[in-house]
């Protein structure tokens, strides 16, 4: 019904390459995928992406690329998930499919006795008002790509140099500063399991 990829730690413009190619190949017996992956830092900007919400960049790269939603900040110890689902054959529209995600990620969190929240008007998954989990999609024929991230044990130091999904102020956690220790690997595939018991039920 769905296949899982373990990409390990991949550039990410190599990824996102791999992703647009699947779906554009994908046809309606293409099984569905989840790929988990690391990325080197990296910053990237949405279609809808404002050069503004860059505050102080560096030396770590900016990838203008074709996901919903503003600027985030990907690096080594975030977990993140991408889904590459045929969108038509679950019955899913972008609403429903950011909702499973959202509800995946806090599935996950409770495991730990974390409390997350999604909000209607800004998708995510947060603790305390502090995000933890972000979303970003592209929708197009049949199929959808990109996905997820979840901070897992980062180095938070590069959000301060943007505005977070182009919220100013916005602050951000990760599981490590909540208190939980757990590998990348493991909180992965409870957030892949968490995934498929909402879309396949």
């Amino acid at each position: 019904m769905v296949k899982i990829v373990d990409l390990g730690l991949q550039d990410y413009e190599t990824t996102w390459q791999a992703m647009k190619s699947f779906n554009e190949l994908r046809n309606e017996n293409t099984d569905d995928e989840l790929w988990w992956v690391e990325h080197p830092p990296v910053y990237t900007l949405g279609l809808n992406g404002k050069s503004e919400h860059l505050l102080n960049v560096g030396n770590i790269p900016v990838v203008n690329c074709d996901r919903g939603g503003q600027v985030t900040y990907h690096g080594p110890g975030q977990v993140v998930i991408y889904t590459l689902l045929d969108v038509q054959r679950l019955q899913l529209n972008p609403r429903s499919l950011v909702t499973i995600m959202e509800k995946a990620m806090i599935k996950v969190l409770a495991q730990y006795n974390i409390d997350g929240v999604a909000k209607p008007d800004a998708p995510g998954v947060y603790v305390k008002g502090q995000k933890i989990g972000s979303i970003g999609l592209r929708i197009k024929k049949q199929g959808c790509y990109h996905g997820l991230s979840l901070n897992n044990a980062m180095d938070l130091g590069p959000f301060n140099h943007i505005n977070p999904c182009g919220y100013s102020g916005l602050k951000v956690t990760q599981l490590a500063d909540l208190g939980v220790t757990v590998s990348n690997q493991v909180l992965s595939g409870l957030v892949i399991q968490a995934i498929i018991s909402f879309l396949y039920i």
